[in-house]
């Protein structure tokens, strides 16, 4: 197995896609050590950490002990997870069948799931105008892909055969359930995974880091942070 000697480096905040790349380092136990960034204040924006991220979205990671012994960056959290995987040989197969099982729960998160929470979560949530289609179009959609997840699971207790990056991608995702507008009651199998993956330790921690930096940014009330998160500008 791969060892790692000097921590990678992970530019994170404390949402879903942060959650996914927390929860794959506390279960490999590889050193990491945190870089904050704080979406609310525009940190995202900076010079410093667009060469590391182009897109301006977190989480991204440096890993100084990369390819051929040499630091490497990488962005885009299904990526992250995937170099990760990768690397150090665990959560992710090598078998190509069962890779390709893990990856394709993985895009479907990446495609799917996370965009069309996302939108339940703004639509419900942020938006300073209540559009009762809009809601109702990604609330609805949120319920489908939940079913699509209830039905995987039928027989087989996680979502591509053995516990995997497909699982980390998704629980984050899943966690704020009620402000997607859910009921996990409804979902029986679902829930039956979702109670799993949270009495994993790596997944408790994974998603409590930070929590008490993101409770001193109340977006919910901060109308400047909101105007940094939704409206694409550095605060």
């Amino acid at each position: 197995m791969t060892q790692q000697s000097k921590p990678i480096d992970l530019y994170y905040w404390p949402t879903p896609n942060g959650w996914k790349i927390t929860i794959m380092l506390e279960e490999l136990g590889v050193p990491y050590d945190m870089r904050y960034i704080n979406i609310s204040r525009g940190e995202q924006f900076t010079p410093e950490f667009l060469k590391i991220a182009p897109n301006n979205r977190m989480p991204a990671i440096v890993d100084p002990e990369g390819p051929g012994g040499e630091p490497v960056s990488v962005f885009e959290s299904g990526a992250i997870l995937q170099y990760l995987g990768r690397k150090f040989g665990r959560f992710y197969p090598s078998d190509e069948r069962q890779r390709v099982e893990v990856d394709q729960w993985l895009f479907w998160q990446m495609g799917g799931l996370g965009p069309m929470a996302g939108q339940a979560h703004h639509f419900r949530g942020y938006a300073p105008e209540k559009i009762p289609y809009a809601i109702d179009r990604y609330t609805n959609e949120v319920n489908r892909l939940y079913g699509v997840m209830n039905t995987r699971l039928a027989d087989r207790d996680y979502l591509a055969g053995d516990y995997s990056i497909a699982d980390m991608a998704c629980i984050g995702w899943v966690i704020p359930y009620e402000r997607q507008g859910q009921d996990l009651n409804d979902f029986p199998r679902l829930k039956r995974w979702f109670d799993t993956m949270m009495t994993r330790p790596a997944v408790k921690k994974g998603t409590e880091i930070g929590k008490e930096e993101r409770e001193k940014s109340n977006i919910a009330d901060d109308k400047e942070a909101q105007a940094v998160l939704f409206g694409q500008r550095a605060r």
